[in-house]
C-alpha cells in the first residue's frame, strides 16, 4: 500500500470520527424563543446590597437581565449576593509606600472581587442555583492617595461589571434548564360597540 494511500486512509477515518463527534452535540442558543430564558431573565428581582460593590454588580445585572427595563414589579426569581474585594500589590519589592514616590514609578497591582450568589425561586423557595464567581482587575498603584484610592475603586467597578456579565449567563443557563410553566391564557377584549 503506498503511503498516499494509507494518509488518505487516516484522514479519512479521522474526518468520520469528527462527525460521529459532532453528531453528539446539541448546540442551541442560549437566549433563542425555545428555551425562553431571555424572557425568564426579565422576571428575575434582585436582593437589597450591603456594601458599594454589590451595589454595583446589582446595577449591572438589573440591566443586563432586563435590557434597561429595570427590575420587575413581581419577580418570578430572586437573586441574593455578598461581594468583597481586596487590593494588593502584584511584585511584592518593599513593603514601604514610599518606594513609588520616590522613584515616580508606578507599582503593578491588583484588585481581586468575590461575588457569592444564590437564585431562588420564590413561589416554593427552591434554590436553583448557587455559586461563586472571582473576577480579577489590574491597576497601577501611583504614590498619590488619592489617585492610589481611586484607581482601586476604577478596578473595583470593572471586576463587578464582569462578574454581572458572567452571572447573567450563568442565571441564563440555569434558567432555561427550568421547566416551562404554561402560558396564561389572555381573555379576547369585547369590542366597544357590535351591530
Amino acid at each position: 500500500m503506498s503511503p498516499d494511500r494509507s494518509a488518505r486512509r487516516i484522514a479519512l477515518a479521522l474526518a468520520a470520527g469528527a462527525l460521529v463527534l459532532l453528531a453528539g452535540c446539541q448546540v442551541r442558543p442560549l437566549y433563542s424563543e425555545s428555551t425562553g430564558a431571555g424572557q425568564r431573565l426579565s422576571t428575575v428581582g434582585f436582593a437589597d446590597p450591603h456594601n458599594r460593590i454589590e451595589q454595583v454588580v446589582r446595577n449591572n445585572l438589573i440591566f443586563l437581565a432586563a435590557g434597561g427595563a429595570g427590575e420587575p414589579a413581581h419577580p418570578e426569581y430572586e437573586v441574593t449576593m455578598t461581594a468583597k474585594s481586596s487590593a494588593s500589590s502584584i511584585l511584592d519589592i518593599t513593603t514601604d509606600d514610599n518606594t513609588v514616590a520616590v522613584t515616580n514609578t508606578p507599582v503593578a497591582g491588583r484588585v481581586a472581587l468575590s461575588v457569592t450568589y444564590t437564585l431562588t425561586r420564590i413561589r416554593d423557595g427552591q434554590v436553583i442555583k448557587t455559586a461563586t464567581r472571582e473576577v480579577v482587575s489590574q491597576i497601577d498603584v501611583s504614590g498619590q492617595s488619592f489617585a492610589k484610592l481611586r484607581s482601586i475603586r476604577d478596578a473595583e467597578n470593572r471586576a463587578a461589571r464582569e462578574a454581572a456579565e458572567f452571572m447573567r449567563g450563568e442565571i441564563a443557563i440555569a434558567l432555561s434548564r427550568e421547566p416551562q410553566s404554561s402560558p396564561l391564557v389572555q381573555p379576547q377584549p369585547k369590542p366597544a360597540w357590535q351591530k
